[in-house]
């Protein structure tokens, strides 16, 4: 059930708070701040219930708030604020006590994370217990911890839990943790019956029983009172009125009725009674006791005067009448009685026995009738042996001022005053005779005991800080990782020892503060040092022991010395490395290949090669697993070789196609390329290309090329680029070059550019058969019908070409008739020139009638053609033209051979021999007729 209480009465506040908080550097500094705050403000009970918490309490107990002002503790942005500073709660009660805290976000750029968060009561040397491994708390602690808010439950609360209560937390910053000091006090106590006043009488009505706590309980509690262990009232009120002598009472809160108060025996008599002060003693055997009571009776009754006559003590009854002790021989020399003035009496025993542990009563007569009475119930007396016990308490007041108190205990208290002696090492210590021993230094060693006085002084069992602890690891053998190991850690300590496991090199403190230390499946990075401390309030020991953990090869990692470039013929290690336990052997691979096998994870090369260049990889393994590596690409770096040249397409490249050189290599890094016709520079580039998009002869020759990086060159040899083409420039001679004389002798000679190299045919006239094949056509004994026009036939697998010459063949005439011949030439030729000269100044009279002149060209009738006309050009040998003549006329124009076209000749154009002019006449409307500088004509001679 969760009980919201407002639980002050208006009342005007005036407190004064002084926050105090704890920032601890590590375990070893401690920083101290205050805050003082002031409050001075009337409060109602409306305006406090927004100071009262959330109160979880269990239907076996009850709590109470004594103090809600939430009070910050905090330095430099650390902080903890505590809900409530001070709690009341009853026994067999729930509690929960509340806190926030606080940290900065950041602290050198790294930021804050919260690792451990725990309440604690007890803290020694900077050591802090949790409450949950304090077994006072087993079963009895929760934590609920959410977003800096942390609560901590108690459940079945017990007066031993009255403590101060604090809240610490510890982050990932060196130092980063901090205590929230002062906490919040708890104070756990039970419920009371006692009487108002002290005599009762029957007629007096004012008595009444009060059921009271020392915590101050709400207002509106509701209360139930029993008589002799039965319920007879249920009231709101904590008074009970009508009550009867002789019997028990006792009470309880409504809700909590698990939990009540002890009883309380009512009696009394017309204002008769005993009190006994003590009412229960506990004293040590042979020890002295000492019993006091005060009796009280009417003065008179019945106007007759009230005297004692007797008085004693007694534990026994004879025939339902009390014994005297001084009679009881049991007790013979041991007893006295003694009595004063203000009717008491005190019973002494000394040389307390065992036996001797009863309830005693005093019974005192008096001299009226029936006028004895006995107080009971009595005073209860336990003897037992003293079992002595020191006490251990350490206070820590600042980091540099410790002091441990000694406090000699015992489960019997005497009444009396006792006489102590405190031992060290088994030397009395001076000014060591009281109850309390306050220790400043301790030693290693040192054993402190404390004894009571006497002929036969008691001596407890000593205490002494833990010695050197004694550590093992289960199991002892070989540790495999994944297995569970436990480390167990012991020392010989009183008080016992609390244990704490150090990693060396990791965080302080192993979330353990038992003797043992578990791991559920321990892995290769729990391997290491570790250390057990056995600590108590007089001081400390530590001991280490070694964890090996035997595991597969993990974290395999391969690198290549040097790192950077590798070059040819450099030396070079590979490394290959793991964490594994027993040390892992290795296995080395290129591609699919062993090349080494061994412990030592080692590859080397002397003189690296660029044969060695290529991707590696390990293998790691022992007898619990193995581990392949990733691939480590050695790229070795080395000048250009291999260098070769090429041509695509590979075989016969003809005119015109596209082309392209390749040059290649191996280098690395890639070879840049330098290409060269002969010794002309061609081109260079990272490709090792050159492109031809059309090829021609004049690009045939010998090309090679450079491969050259920063580590060497070298060159290629020649590649012939033979480039294939049809003939062309056909040329015809004839040797002699003259006129052939009959019954002669004459070689006509074909000549071309081609490649291949061209075959040759010779035909005559317009015929189709050939008459002779090679280059040169040798006739002899010649005669006048083998005069006329031969053609040559250059031809090769890209195409053919041809050209005519004309033979001409005279008979061997006489000086007369060649001199007549030639006088008649010059008739004709002269007739030809008046003629010419008519026909321009004619041109030049039609000229003005027509923007446009004909061309008129007169061929012999064999060829007779317009010029406009589309046709393949003839080969013309022995053309005569007139001098000065304007428009030139083809009149006894003889064609050279037949005007007819070779259907299978690949070129339309024909290629005419070299025309030779005899006269330097001009040439008219050369805008008509245009000469080709491709086109060869055949020498032509002329006689005038």
């Amino acid at each position: 059930m969760r009980l919201k209480m407002s639980v002050f009465p208006p009342v005007s506040l005036n407190i004064s708070l002084v926050s105090l908080g704890c920032c601890d550097v590590g375990d070893t500094g401690l920083v101290l701040t205050s805050q003082e705050t002031s409050f001075s403000h009337s409060h109602s009970p409306t305006e406090m219930r927004g100071a009262a918490v959330s109160l979880t309490a269990a239907a076996s107990g009850f709590v109470v708030l004594l103090l809600t002002v939430p009070v910050v503790r905090g330095y430099n942005g650390w902080g903890v604020t505590y809900t409530s500073t001070k709690i009341c709660a009853l026994k067999g009660s729930t509690v929960e006590m509340n806190c926030t805290y606080r940290f900065p976000s950041r602290i050198n750029s790294v930021s804050t994370k919260v690792e451990e968060t725990f309440w604690f009561t007890k803290a020694s040397n900077n050591i802090y217990a949790d409450l949950r491994t304090d077994p006072d708390y087993s079963d009895r602690v929760e934590y609920r911890c959410k977003n800096n808010d942390c609560t901590l439950r108690i459940t079945d609360l017990r007066e031993s839990d009255s403590a101060e209560y604090k809240f610490r937390f510890i982050t990932n910053q060196p130092g980063g943790s901090f205590t929230g000091s002062p906490g919040v006090t708890l104070s756990v106590t039970g419920l009371q019956v006692q009487l108002s006043s002290p005599g009762v009488r029957t007629y007096d009505r004012s008595a009444e029983l009060m059921c009271r706590s020392n915590c101050r309980l709400p207002d509106h509690t509701s209360y139930i009172w029993y008589k002799n262990q039965k319920e007879i009232l249920r009231r709101k009120l904590n008074s009970l009125n009508n009550f009867e002598l002789r019997n028990h009472y006792s009470c309880a809160v409504q809700g909590h009725e698990d939990f009540p108060s002890s009883s309380l025996l009512v009696q009394g008599q017309v204002n008769w009674g005993v009190t006994y002060a003590p009412a229960q003693i506990c004293a040590f055997r042979g020890s002295t006791v000492e019993m006091n009571c005060t009796y009280r009776f009417p003065s008179r009754i019945n106007s007759v005067s009230t005297k004692v006559e007797e008085t004693f003590w007694f534990t026994k009854l004879q025939d339902k009448e009390p014994v005297d002790l001084r009679t009881d021989s049991e007790y013979a020399g041991r007893l006295a009685y003694s009595r004063g003035k203000n009717n008491d009496c005190t019973l002494r025993i000394t040389d307390l026995r065992a036996s001797d542990s009863a309830e005693y009563k005093f019974r005192f007569k008096t001299n009226l009738p029936g006028g004895s009475f006995t107080g009971s119930p009595g005073v209860t007396l336990s003897v037992t042996d003293p079992q002595l016990q020191v006490r251990v308490r350490r206070s820590t007041v600042n980091p540099y001022s410790t002091w441990t108190e000694l406090t000699c205990h015992s489960n019997c208290q005497p009444s009396h005053h006792l006489s102590y002696t405190w031992y060290k090492n088994e030397n009395s210590v001076e000014g060591g005779e009281e109850k309390y021993f306050h220790l400043h230094t301790s030693g290693p060693g040192d054993k402190y005991h404390c004894a009571i006085g006497g002929d036969v002084p008691v001596r407890s069992p000593p205490v002494y800080a833990p010695e050197f602890p004694a550590v093992s690891v289960s199991p002892s053998g070989e540790i495999v990782e994944g297995s569970p190991v436990t480390l167990n850690c012991s020392s010989n300590a009183s008080p016992a020892a609390n244990y704490t496991w150090y990693k060396e090199d990791a965080n302080p403190g192993l979330p353990s503060l038992q003797k043992s230390l578990s791991f559920g499946s321990i892995k290769s990075s729990d391997s290491g040092r570790y250390y057990c401390r056995a600590e108590n309030e007089l001081g400390w020991m530590s001991a280490p022991t070694v964890i090996v953990v035997k595991y597969a090869p993990k974290l395999l990692s391969m690198s290549a010395t040097p790192s950077g470039e590798i070059v040819e013929g450099s030396s070079v290690n590979l490394t290959c490395s793991s964490d594994a336990n027993p040390a892992a052997n290795y296995t080395w691979y290129k591609g699919n290949q062993t090349l080494l096998q061994g412990p030592e994870g080692f590859y080397h090369f002397t003189s690296i090669s660029s044969e060695d260049r290529g991707f590696y990889r390990c293998k790691a393994e022992n007898q619990f697993g193995q581990i392949n590596s990733s691939s480590l690409l050695v790229d070795v770096q080395y000048a250009p070789k291999l260098v070769s040249v090429s041509a695509s397409p590979s075989g016969e490249i003809m005119e015109g196609s596209s082309v392209n050189l390749t040059c290649s290599s191996d280098a690395n890094p890639a070879a840049n390329y330098t290409w060269y016709k002969g010794n002309q520079t061609l081109l260079q580039g990272p490709e090792g290309f050159y492109h031809f998009t059309s090829i021609s002869s004049e690009d045939r020759g010998f090309y090679r090329c450079k491969a050259e990086n920063q580590f060497g060159q070298i060159n290629s040899s020649s590649l012939l680029v033979d480039v294939e083409y049809a003939p062309r420039l056909v040329s015809v001679s004839a040797s002699p070059s003259g006129d052939i004389v009959e019954g002669s002798s004459v070689n006509l000679t074909c000549s071309s550019d081609a490649n291949p190299a061209a075959n040759y045919t010779w035909y005559k006239g317009g015929g189709d058969s050939p008459q002779a094949s090679g280059q040169t056509f040798a006739i002899t004994g010649i005669r006048a019908e083998l005069g006329g026009n031969y053609y040559c036939e250059a031809r090769n697998r890209r195409g053919r070409r041809n050209n005519t010459l004309h033979l001409n063949v005279v008979a061997d005439f006489p000086e007369a008739w060649k001199s007549a011949v030639i006088g008649t030439i010059t008739v004709v030729v002269l007739a030809i020139i008046l003629l010419s000269a008519f026909l321009l100044i004619k041109e030049k009279i039609t000229s003005k009638q027509s923007s446009e002149p004909v061309q008129r060209i007169v061929y012999s009738e064999k060829c007779l053609h317009s010029q406009s006309e589309e046709q393949d050009d003839p080969d013309y040998t022995n053309i005569h033209f007139l001098k000065n003549q304007t428009d030139p006329v083809c009149s006894n124009i003889g064609l050279a051979g037949p005007c007819r076209r070779d259907e299978e000749e690949d070129d339309d154009s024909v290629e005419y021999t070299v025309v030779k002019f005899n006269s330097s006449a001009p040439r008219a409307r050369s805008q008509e007729i245009q000469e080709d500088p491709a086109t060869l004509y055949s020498t032509i001679k002329t006689s005038f």
